[in-house]
């Protein structure tokens, strides 16, 4: 098969296009043919090389899958070649794409017990959106954050994968969602989206923008992935007995804080990892049902990966960049 291999840890230079053993599925596996795979962050973070976690070189990421099942392990029941599937890429063997060989391929082996199956009316491009975006994001604002109908939240760092994801679901609840972008066409792109309310933070302090369009009240939840110099002013943000989300940190993990905001606001901070089973299942469902429209900004050949990582990296891009075999 075709694969876009990272021979070692470094820039985009460091990606090669070229040919890999076919995947043989072992017991209770199956083999999918990749029909498109979704990007992350986390495959930045595999090519560059995180601290304290190295990764065997050389190596495939890609963990947002979707496609057709090509072959069958033994003892692998419920499932017939042909199928239509997407996947939970958190196994209990590691993380497809960052611990298991990923799908940025033509093919990958992933354990039956982790597939999705994938309705007719829901592309590959589509699905290849849902599963590690959709699924943290189901997770954290419903299991974790508690988000009711009528709640006000703020989604910092709207426009990408994760951020969308929530934009979506907020609305979906019932809640009022102002969704803040570093461009104003990111943000017009929001309001079309259903945000009521829009911020470009390259323009305005978000926290005080937010404070006003609470009507001085402050958001019931805040939504926090970016970290940073976005941390304390989330916190100015927040109602008295507000929460504040988290699932990541892009703009960086170790920020100044102010514990002031903590006890005076009785804030709670809420932290968010990964996702279930039942998180991407009813993600997928939702998708099909017409309740979410994962978008998808650009696809790329999977030759062209480290183009598409490069405007990851650039962001230059507003909700999911997908690679196709």
């Amino acid at each position: 098969m075709k694969a876009a291999v990272i021979e070692q840890q470094g820039g985009v230079e460091n990606i090669v296009y070229r040919d890999w053993d076919d995947p043989e599925p072992r017991p209770g596996e199956v083999r999918v043919s990749v029909g498109a795979c979704g990007l992350n962050h986390l495959d930045i973070f595999v090519r560059r090389g995180m601290p304290g976690f190295p990764v065997p070189m050389p190596f495939i990421s890609g963990g947002d899958i979707a496609g057709t099942i090509d072959a069958l392990g033994d003892g692998v029941a419920g499932w017939s070649v042909g199928d239509r599937v997407t996947m939970n890429p958190q196994t209990d063997h590691g993380m497809i794409g960052e611990e298991l060989i990923g799908g940025l391929a033509e093919l990958v082996c992933v354990p039956a017990i982790n597939l999705v199956a994938l309705p007719d009316n829901v592309s590959m491009e589509t699905a290849a959106a849902i599963p590690i975006n959709y699924g943290t994001a189901h997770r954290m604002l419903f299991e974790r954050g508690r988000l009711a109908a009528e709640e006000i939240m703020l989604v910092l760092g709207a426009s990408g994968g994760v951020g969308l994801a929530s934009v979506q679901f907020g609305k979906m609840a019932g809640a009022t969602v102002i969704a803040a972008a570093g461009t104003q066409e990111k943000c017009d792109r929001l309001s079309e989206l259903g945000a009521d309310h829009v911020i470009n933070y390259a323009e305005e302090d978000f926290s005080r923008a937010a404070w006003m369009m609470s009507g001085k009240k402050g958001c019931d939840v805040i939504v926090n992935f970016t970290g940073g110099d976005t941390w304390v002013p989330s916190f100015r943000a927040a109602r008295p007995g507000g929460r504040v989300l988290t699932c990541g940190a892009t703009a960086g993990h170790d920020p100044q804080t102010d514990l002031r905001f903590l006890w005076v606001r009785e804030l709670d901070i809420l932290g968010s990892n990964s996702y279930s089973q039942e998180d991407v299942a009813k993600s997928v469902a939702y998708a099909a049902s017409g309740d979410i429209a994962p978008v998808v900004s650009h696809t790329f050949p999977l030759e062209k990966l480290g183009e598409a990582e490069t405007l990851m990296e650039e962001r230059g891009f507003f909700g999911k960049i997908v690679m196709t075999p």
